[in-house]
């Protein structure tokens, strides 16, 4: 990393009590988490979007094809970080390596009809216009994913997780975060509080 961190043992105050809300099982903080330790107050707004966007439980896209959205966004994005954290979390979820690996092909080709169904590609179309071209991004987009079957709820919430991604990728690449030490693929279960989660 390319700035000044404060490690756990020596965290007082209002870190050590986010560091002891989200240290994993054996005390690890993740490092874009550690990232943020010189402004606790980032951190702390940087755990509550990511819990609310892809981990809480009023969401009604399921978590692993957000899981998925992640993964390509930060494929896009070129964030190895999050593509390697996320794709952990995401095979966990799904449960089925050979499927796991399927998907992640698809989408490291930028081929995800190669692993998803005609409607479901809308959700990939969306991301890659959100992800490459922001203020451009045609209505049709939307309406595309509305003739994919979603509501308005759920587009929101596709847009939150593709948002999201951009904000975590720029994160770890602007800081020069590596996987280094931490765990990959642990994360919250979908009811936990905002209080009772780790990144990843």
């Amino acid at each position: 990393m390319w700035i000044e961190t404060v490690a756990y043992d020596a965290a007082e105050g209002r870190l050590k009590k986010l560091y002891d809300r989200i240290k994993g099982p054996n005390g690890e903080i993740d490092n874009i988490m550690a990232a943020h330790s010189l402004r606790p107050h980032t951190m702390e707004g940087h755990m509550a979007l990511y819990k609310h966007v892809l981990h809480n439980g009023a969401n009604r896209v399921p978590t692993w094809l957000l899981e998925v959205l992640g993964v390509y966004v930060s494929l896009l994005n070129g964030c190895a970080y999050c593509v390697e954290h996320h794709f952990a979390g995401l095979a966990r979820l799904i449960g089925d390596p050979e499927r796991a690996a399927a998907i992640r092909a698809a989408l490291e080709a930028d081929r995800p009809a190669d692993a998803f169904a005609a409607d479901q590609v809308a959700l990939f179309d969306y991301a890659r216009a959100l992800t490459r071209s922001p203020a451009r991004v045609p209505r049709s987009a939307v309406e595309a994913l509305r003739a994919a079957g979603l509501d308005d709820g759920e587009i929101l919430e596709i847009n939150q997780v593709v948002s999201y991604f951009a904000y975590a990728n720029r994160t770890v690449l602007g800081l020069g975060i590596t996987t280094e030490g931490d765990t990959l693929g642990l994360a919250p279960g979908a009811g936990d509080e905002p209080d009772n989660w780790r990144h990843g």
